[in-house]
């Protein structure tokens, strides 16, 4: 299974609080960002993770 995570800056604490989770139970995942808090356009993000 492949897990694809992305968020827009709203979002971004608690995807980092899934990709723990996530590693807490033996998962790989791709973090397709945002990389930090700061305000962003999330489509590009979106789009990222829906094309994965």
């Amino acid at each position: 299974m492949r897990i694809a995570l992305g968020s827009d800056h709203g979002g971004f604490y608690l995807k980092e609080e899934i990709k723990k989770y996530l590693k807490d139970y033996g998962h790989t995942y791709i973090d397709f960002g945002t990389e930090s808090a700061e305000s962003i356009d999330y489509p590009e993000f979106g789009y990222k993770v829906a094309e994965a």
